[in-house]
C-alpha cells in the first residue's frame, strides 16, 4: 500500500477531487494546512495598510491506496492541480507497511 501527501492550491481542490472520484479513488482526508516555499509569501492590503503573509494557505490531501493505483493518482493530482506557477504545490508518496479497519478488524487493502 502506499501513502500520497499532495499540498494543493485550494481553489484546485475540487478539480482534483472530482477527478480521482471519478477514477475510483473514494477514500481520502483534506487538511487546511499553511506553508513556505518557493512562493515566498505574498503581501496584501488590509484597510489601507501593507503585510506580508509568509506562510501561505494550501490544501493537504492523504491517500491511502493499494500499490497497483499509485500511478493512476499521481497522475490525476498532477494533472487537476497544475496551473504552471510557482506555489502549485508538492506530492509525496510514502510505503504503508498496514492498515486497519477499527469497526471490523479487516487490515491490509480490504481494510482500505
Amino acid at each position: 500500500m502506499k501513502r500520497i501527501d499532495a499540498v494543493i492550491r485550494p481553489h484546485k481542490l475540487e478539480e482534483v477531487k472530482e477527478a480521482l472520484i471519478e477514477a475510483g479513488i473514494k477514500g481520502m482526508t483534506i487538511s487546511e494546512v499553511r506553508g513556505i516555499g518557493r512562493q515566498k509569501g505574498q503581501t496584501e492590503i488590509y484597510r489601507g495598510s501593507e503585510y506580508k503573509i509568509d506562510f501561505i494557505p494550501k490544501i493537504k490531501l492523504e491517500i491511502i491506496l493499494p500499490d497497483s493505483l499509485l500511478e493512476k493518482a499521481v497522475s490525476i493530482i498532477l494533472s487537476a492541480a497544475k496551473t504552471g506557477q510557482v506555489g502549485d504545490g508538492k506530492i509525496f508518496v510514502s510505503t504503508i507497511d498496514e492498515a486497519i479497519r477499527v469497526r471490523t478488524e479487516e487490515n491490509g487493502e480490504s481494510a482500505l
